[in-house]
């Protein structure tokens, strides 16, 4: 179990990273316990643990009763001070007035760009000879190290396995994660445990892998890998070292790093700190028909979204280091994709005045009487990410009922029996085909670390395919 602080498990706890009132009236502030509630409830002078509380309302009243101390510059003051993330829920109108929100709205959704400090390593070209005749994979040969957790970071590093890259997930033994997302974000990959903080061996193990690794890719905190003396400028030292450049790709939240203006460039966050800082929140809470009222939308979509322009950033890198040469950097965020969506544009009215009927009547029929007062649209501000997930699930067995059905759903999902988790494992198949070439997972997901000292040759040899059915 890699819910180390019980942060997940415990709703009390897990309630600590949530949208709440503040002591100004119309103001919302997320907070964010991160993995580790402690800092966050204390910060709020509230306790660490409360077994009394079990029940889903008292825990937000509890905490939100604390919050409504606090003005958004207060609380912004107080997360500074402690290092914990947190925002002010904005409009989108509003984002873009601010500093940060001009500075990012004048992005792309991804950067991709050379490494100013190893331009002079030679092209490196792509994998040409296979030892099939089966379609090839397009990254069949390349070896990606990911150093990240959750999922925006790890679903680069998926993305890539079902390309045909060999992925080596890394994480530290002492560090949380949430368990139940390595179910999806592992697949494909090797997963080993290394500290590359306190053991000397663990960080001579990395830099036995950085040598032969192609890609790099940084999901923590900014700055966090330069402290452990991992910087662009070492990953270019080793590129000039081996004559072999790298493909740095940085995934954070607010984006803007280096970038003039982006005053929160170094600010932690999550997917539901970057929804509310950007406007989408605010959207949610209009669709719902809720007045200046923010909601935080259901399901990882902005994670997931963001681990998808990663991956493609990942991959124009690679074409340039083949094409030009040298060491690249690609770059995007979780504020960067909801930009990018934001500029899409909202469904005209009329459409979302028609999905709202056909899901509230769906909803409806699939459970009657019993949800009045607890659907999808009477959703508030302070309901959690995993409420409006469970309610949005609800109406959609309506909407979509295939989708829930035992075979329903299996032309869009493959299975294997992962030997880490001890069953069976879905999940769903890659969206893209490529003439020509192979896409999808050979791999089923594996729990954090499970590759440790297993196999007799290097962690980059004698990679296994499972039995998967599609």
């Amino acid at each position: 179990d890699t819910d180390l602080n019980k942060a997940q498990s415990i709703l009390y706890r897990r309630l600590s990273a949530n949208l709440y009132s503040t002591k100004n009236p119309g103001e919302y502030y997320h907070i964010h316990g991160s993995l580790n509630a402690d800092i966050t409830l204390e910060m709020l002078g509230l306790s660490r643990h409360r077994p009394d509380l079990t029940d889903y309302r008292e825990c937000i009243d509890t905490i939100e009763a604390a919050v409504m101390k606090h003005t958004a510059a207060e609380l912004d003051e107080l997360n500074l001070e402690n290092r914990q993330a947190g925002i002010k829920a904005y409009t989108w109108e509003q984002f873009q007035e601010l500093p940060h929100g001009k500075a990012m709205c004048s992005l792309p959704p991804f950067t991709v760009k050379p490494n100013p400090l190893d331009t002079t390593t030679p092209p490196i070209p792509f994998a040409s000879s296979f030892s099939t005749t089966a379609p090839p994979f397009a990254l069949a040969g390349i070896k990606v190290v990911e150093l990240c957790r959750i999922i925006a970071g790890p679903t680069i590093g998926r993305s890539l396995a079902a390309h045909g890259a060999q992925v080596i997930k890394i994480t530290c033994p002492s560090l949380p994660d949430v368990p139940f997302f390595q179910l999806d974000v592992n697949t494909g990959k090797h997963c080993i445990s290394l500290d590359l903080k306190n053991s000397p061996s663990d960080r001579a193990a990395f830099s036995s892998l950085l040598a032969e690794a192609d890609v790099l890719i940084d999901g923590y905190r900014p700055g966090a890998l330069a402290k452990l003396g991992y910087s662009p400028c070492h990953l270019a030292e080793v590129a000039k070292s081996r004559n072999k450049g790298f493909v740095y790709v940085v995934e954070d939240c607010f984006g803007g790093s280096g970038v003039q203006g982006a005053a929160w460039a170094s600010r932690p966050g999550w997917q539901q700190i970057a929804d509310c800082v950007s406007g989408v929140a605010y959207a949610q809470g209009k669709f719902m028909g809720l007045e200046n009222e923010p909601v935080v939308p259901p399901f990882p979509m902005s994670d997931y979204g963001t681990g998808g322009l990663g991956s493609v950033a990942a991959m124009i890198g690679l074409l340039k280091r083949a094409t030009v040469g040298g060491s690249w950097v690609g770059r995007t965020s979780l504020v960067q994709y909801d930009v990018f969506l934001q500029k899409l544009g909202l469904l005209p009215e009329e459409e979302q005045r028609r999905l709202r009927e056909v899901f509230k009547q769906a909803e409806e029929e699939e459970e009657g009487e019993g949800v009045k007062g607890e659907g999808f649209f009477d959703l508030r501000h302070s309901d959690s990410v995993d409420e409006v997930g469970r309610r949005a699930l609800r109406g959609m067995r309506g909407v979509v009922p295939f989708l829930f059905e035992e075979g329903g759903s299996s032309r869009m999902m493959n299975e294997g029996y992962s030997e880490g988790f001890g069953g069976l494992v879905r999940w769903p198949r890659e969206a893209a085909e490529v003439e020509g070439l192979r896409v999808g997972h050979v791999r089923v997901a594996r729990p954090n670390g499970w590759d440790t000292g297993r196999g007799e040759g290097g962690l980059w040899e004698e990679w296994e395919e499972d039995e998967i059915s599609c």
